[in-house]
């Protein structure tokens, strides 16, 4: 029963010792812990605003960002449809070199089969007339084997000139 209901002797010695413990506490250790916890409010307060700042310094960079990714984007869409008209441009002007190159090779041909043509022509009328002389000769020397014949086709002659 001692436990339970203690002597007061003990309990005058529990209240000094208690005592004493606490003004050692309030004397040494008060001050420190009350320092120690506002140092550590204020460490917590300056992180905070050091987080809150960063947080909008996040959210600047990353709107800065998005602007930076929204140019970048236009600018390659920009370069796209720069070089599709740029390799538009190319092909129209090959096209247009092809065409001007096939006119030029027509023409080139059309030319050289003119002239081939008409050497073909001179050709054939050169031996034409080559055949034909031949010809006349053979026939003449046949007709105007005798005198009278000859005399007949010299009159004839004559007379054809006088007509003229």
């Amino acid at each position: 029963m001692e436990l339970i209901k203690p002597d007061l002797g003990l309990l005058i010695w529990m209240i000094v010792s208690f005592s004493v413990v606490v003004f050692i506490l309030i004397k040494y250790a008060w001050k420190p812990i009350l320092k120690a916890l506002k140092d550590r409010e204020h460490t917590i307060e300056r992180r905070l605003l050091a987080a809150k700042k960063a947080k909008e310094e996040l959210a600047r960079i990353e709107f800065g960002n998005e602007k930076i990714t929204a140019l970048a984007k236009i600018e390659r869409d920009n370069l796209i449809k720069e070089a599709k008209e740029i390799k538009t441009k190319i092909i129209e002007e090959a096209r247009n070199e092809a065409k001007v190159e096939a006119r030029k090779i027509i023409e080139e041909t059309r030319k050289s089969v003119q002239k081939e043509k008409e050497e073909a022509i001179n050709e054939i009328k050169n031996q034409i007339s080559e055949l034909s002389v031949i010809i006349a000769q053979k026939i003449l020397k046949q007709e105007l084997g005798n005198k009278e014949t000859q005399k007949k086709l010299i009159s004839k002659l004559i007379e054809e000139i006088d007509l003229n």
